[in-house]
């Protein structure tokens, strides 16, 4: 169940999963079947829903495409933070500068400070590589400006602020559904199953291991491995 929830954490996605003696009978489409390794025996179905915190729209200026940003992120279940004291949130923080003119350079090294995993600035080519030349000689490093976005979102054709904001929201949006999750070491599995009860053991985390024959075996408690190392022949034949 743990790693269950850690992959539900990992993606995103709720789960539907199914504990019971016999896997096999509970195997549908949206289900994952495991074994219920409780000696008592039983059934239980548990729906896992990750729980995690929203994203953040960190948000500087007051131009009417920053107001349309703010207006349009909160409908679409963003936190929104304003201005150089907003900062990073605990969810994946986008940071937006749409000053037009207003502490350009400081909102821009703000949001660079701020470690957001996208930095967009609302400005001409021309009027960024000002500012991306006056924040250099400021010492900000240029590979950091080398990762802020300019222009800022999709080329829709926008020209309304409400168009802009659109099209800024619909890169966020490419952004975050793009990522996969961290794919397992390459070396060794993730996760092994236990031999004898047919359990999903962590191998970076088991606690109880044994080798036969070159291979090693994980196992979820010490118990299940007395067993193994008593007959290995009979569980590997099962």
């Amino acid at each position: 169940m743990k790693r269950e929830a850690r992959l539900a954490l990992a993606d995103g996605r709720p789960r539907f999963v199914s504990l019971s003696p016999d896997p096999k009978s509970q195997e549908r489409p949206g289900v994952t079947a495991l074994p219920m390794t409780c000696h008592s025996g039983g059934s239980v179905d548990i729906y896992l829903e990750p729980m995690l915190p929203p994203p953040q729209l960190l948000i500087f200026g007051e131009s009417p495409c920053a107001r349309a940003l703010a207006r349009l992120g909160e409908v679409m279940g963003y936190g929104i933070a304003r201005g150089l004291d907003g900062g990073a949130g605990q969810g994946p923080t986008f940071a937006v500068v749409a000053t037009m003119g207003e502490n350009d350079e400081d909102s821009i090294a703000a949001a660079i400070s701020a470690r957001c995993e996208y930095v967009a600035v609302v400005a001409s080519r021309n009027r960024f590589a000002e500012m991306r030349d006056a924040l250099l000689q400021r010492g900000v490093p240029r590979e950091a400006l080398s990762q802020v976005r300019n222009p800022a979102g999709l080329d829709l054709g926008a020209r309304l602020p409400e168009e802009v904001a659109v099209s800024i929201l619909a890169e966020i949006v490419q952004l975050r559904r793009a990522r996969q999750p961290r794919p397992a070491p390459q070396d060794q599995p993730a996760s092994e199953i236990d031999p004898v009860c047919g359990m999903t053991v962590e191998v970076a985390t088991a606690r109880h291991r044994a080798t036969h024959q070159g291979h090693d075996y994980f196992f979820c408690n010490p118990r299940c491995r007395e067993k193994f190392l008593a007959d290995p022949v009979r569980f590997l034949a099962a």
